[in-house]
């Protein structure tokens, strides 16, 4: 079955959605979309320190987005505002990057696959790295998923309740840095943050409960990576592009929807 490059495809959209929807939901509540975004650029100096040293790319880009998010977390609080310190910090981060790639000699990369993914590429081993980082991810925020949320909505009930909010912030971190491990083979370091923000976003009008945003998040992403790759083959468009567009669209859906429900009084 796996012999089918469109197989593939559609398995390694599925399991990045799978990981990107319940912590999708935690950076849509915390307001991190910027946070997102900066540790998804660190990814393009974790590829070309990993094809440096000859490493795992999974294991070069995950360990640079930890040590970025830790870093931000670190440096937070310290004279800079967070949105300053990211945008300095992002966008660092994408040039080193960028820089450090075109130094490596006798090396072809395609940084396009890297920047805004090349998911019809996945292989088999690709696969098992995606949907074993997904399980990961979805083992750690279940098993966290209470003290998450109360981290989430107040800190002092966090502290009250006898939990770390620094520590379920890392749990947070880490997660965060495997999504964008797994997910840079499918949507690249440019739309990874899409798709942790839109699914989450286009759930929130449909859901009553935090679980039931979690799960109608994953739904949306799962849906638009199958819809959009399949436009992708049907339209000949970039298919990591093509699934945040039909994430996008499912987004104006949702919104139009939430505003023709009745107000609730």
């Amino acid at each position: 079955m796996f012999d089918d490059f469109m197989v593939r495809a559609t398995f390694a959209g599925i399991g990045v959605a799978l990981a990107a929807a319940p912590l999708g939901c935690f950076v849509v509540w915390r307001r991190m979309a910027y946070f997102g975004d900066a540790t998804a650029h660190a990814a393009v100096l974790g590829v070309a320190l990993s094809l440096a040293f000859s490493i795992s790319i999974f294991i070069g880009t995950v360990a640079v987005a930890l040590m970025m998010a830790l870093l931000v977390n670190i440096l937070s609080g310290r004279g800079y505002a967070m949105d300053t310190l990211l945008g300095v910090m992002a966008h660092s981060a994408l040039a080193f990057g960028l820089v450090a790639v075109s130094f490596l000699s006798g090396i072809r990369i395609d940084l396009m696959a890297y920047l805004f993914g090349d998911i019809l590429a996945v292989s088999r081993n690709d696969l098992s790295i995606i949907w074993g980082g997904a399980l990961v991810v979805v083992l750690l925020i279940s098993w966290r998923w209470s003290a998450l949320l109360t981290s989430t909505l107040n800190e002092d009930l966090a502290y009250a309740s006898d939990l770390n909010p620094k520590r379920e912030q890392l749990v947070l971190t880490l997660a965060l840095a495997i999504t964008v491990a797994v997910a840079i083979k499918v949507v690249g370091v440019l739309l990874i943050a899409a798709l942790l923000i839109i699914p989450a976003a286009a759930s929130r009008p449909l859901s009553r409960t935090p679980e039931g945003m979690a799960f109608t998040a994953g739904f949306i992403g799962m849906i638009s990576s199958v819809v959009g790759l399949r436009a992708a083959y049907i339209f000949d468009t970039p298919a990591g592009p093509s699934i945040v567009c039909v994430a996008a669209v499912l987004f104006v859906i949702s919104s139009g929807l939430r505003l023709l429900m009745p107000s609730e009084k």
